[in-house]
């Protein structure tokens, strides 16, 4: 990987949506739609429940380094807060 080389995960084009820029890191970050690769999973024969697991366990808990790709689910501002706070 080159220094200005965007990390990517593998299998999930579908789901990408853009760039998140960060400060004091000087490259963006591959940025990929929640919901999207979910769905992409379940189309591909998992159930849901297989689908947010694989994606926990193998994808959020694959760290790469500061270039490992971020993942968005998109919601209103309030059910965010409701959701964290749930938690």
């Amino acid at each position: 990987m080159t220094d200005d080389e965007l990390l990517l995960a593998d299998g999930l084009e579908q789901a990408f949506v853009g760039l998140v820029m960060r400060f004091n890191v000087l490259y963006p970050i591959a940025c990929y739609d929640y919901d999207k690769v979910i769905a992409s999973y379940i189309e591909d024969g998992m159930t849901e429940e297989e689908a947010i697991e694989f994606f926990e366990f193998n994808v959020i808990g694959a760290w790469a380094g500061e270039r490992t790709p971020c993942f968005i689910r998109q919601m209103p501002l309030a059910q965010a807060i409701e959701e964290q706070s749930d938690d």
